[in-house]
């Protein structure tokens, strides 16, 4: 009977893997995902084996140990779950732990989604090799659909492989600059906290939600001067990125509103994305001293593009004010996003607009003028 229990335990784990790479497909599209993660997990070790290994690289070493401080600190100062995730460690040789397809129409920035019956819709379609992302991009651009691929250095299995070792660190995202390193470990770790099968965008403006609240509270409380630095820098630049992207997104989405006929449509699009990149130029050369690394982003940006960055940050705004009601008590933070995941999305939408916009736990605004 145990034996039985723990392969069903194996196979939900792997179908919820499967789940959270993209949604239905053929048996082929199950045997990659479901041979891509157990490959993942094979290839992990516990980092208390790494550190103590002499032949660790000392730079990996102390980055490990970093990671631990930083898997320490979401327990007990962001209550985020204590179990087996980032315990782990595995060297993938490449680049990305997957390969993300969204698409989304000539006209429309809202991404076609991929389902499953037990995890529900998501917006996206991953794969262990870029090849079959790229393979699955061009049949969708076939069909009329505008495609981004995407590397992805971490997913979150939502606690199902806690049982044989957890979600791993891996190779693809532990040399980032410690900021970012910290936001991506919160981030994953709070999509073991609360899930919305139908809401992508629920869920991942809720992980954006905690990685920006702990990020900020780990920097000011835990890292050196250089590091606070470094991200302080790295902050204006995303922050310059989202407000050029956000003010696009807005003039495309009124656009697809608009009753223009689709040729006049087509020719206003096509002068918003060089208006974007032109800006891109200007801000580049005038604020970022040339900083390139948003290049490819803006180089292929389209409608598919743009709609995953909706999906990762529509709602922080309103989970951020969620949080501040709630007392910066993240044990209340999390029961109360629990409830509204629990609801129908319709309601879970218009509820969590009205619970935003309360003040806080004792009645008053917690951000006055």
């Amino acid at each position: 009977m145990r034996r039985r229990l723990r392969r069903s335990a194996l196979a939900a784990a792997l179908l919820a893997a499967a789940a959270l790479l993209g949604g239905c497909g053929s048996l082929g599209y199950y045997a990659q995902a479901i041979g891509g993660h157990l490959e993942l997990m094979r290839r992990s070790r516990p980092v208390a084996d790494v550190i103590a290994d002499p032949a660790t690289p000392p730079a990996l070493r102390e980055r490990l140990r970093l990671t631990q401080r930083l898997r320490d600190y979401a327990v007990s100062e962001l209550k985020l779950p204590d179990n087996d995730s980032y315990r782990r460690y595995a060297d993938l040789g490449r680049e990305s732990a997957v390969w993300n397809v969204v698409a989304a129409p000539e006209l429309s920035l809202t991404l076609k989604t991929w389902c499953f019956p037990i995890m529900g819709c998501v917006g996206y379609r991953g794969y262990y090799a870029r090849a079959g992302a790229e393979a699955e991009a061009a049949a969708l651009r076939a069909q009329g659909w505008e495609t981004d691929v995407y590397g992805v250095p971490a997913y979150s299995t939502l606690g199902w492989s806690n049982w044989i070792g957890g979600d791993p660190l891996l190779n693809t995202f532990v040399d980032w600059p410690e900021g970012d390193l910290a936001r991506l470990i919160f981030h994953e770790l709070a999509h073991q906290v609360a899930y919305a099968a139908d809401d992508t965008t629920f869920n991942e403006s809720f992980a954006v939600s905690v990685e920006r609240i702990g990020g900020r509270r780990w920097l000011a409380a835990r890292a050196d001067a250089a590091a606070q630095a470094a991200d302080a820098l790295a902050r204006r630049r995303r922050d310059d990125f989202h407000a050029l992207t956000r003010r696009t997104r807005g003039e495309l989405e009124a656009l697809y509103a608009s009753a223009l006929p689709p040729p006049a449509m087509r020719e206003r699009k096509a002068a918003i994305y060089a208006a974007l990149r032109a800006d891109y130029a200007t801000l580049k050369r005038e604020r970022w001293d040339g900083y390139a690394g948003y290049d490819p982003w803006f180089a292929e940006a389209n409608n598919a593009a743009f709609g995953v960055l909706a999906a990762y940050d529509e709602l922080v705004p309103q989970f951020e004010r969620l949080y501040d009601r709630e007392g910066g008590d993240f044990v209340r933070y999390y029961a109360e996003v629990r409830r509204l995941a629990a609801m129908p999305r319709a309601e879970r939408r218009a509820t969590l607009a009205t619970e935003a916009t309360r003040g806080g736990p004792d009645g008053r605004d917690p951000h006055p003028p």
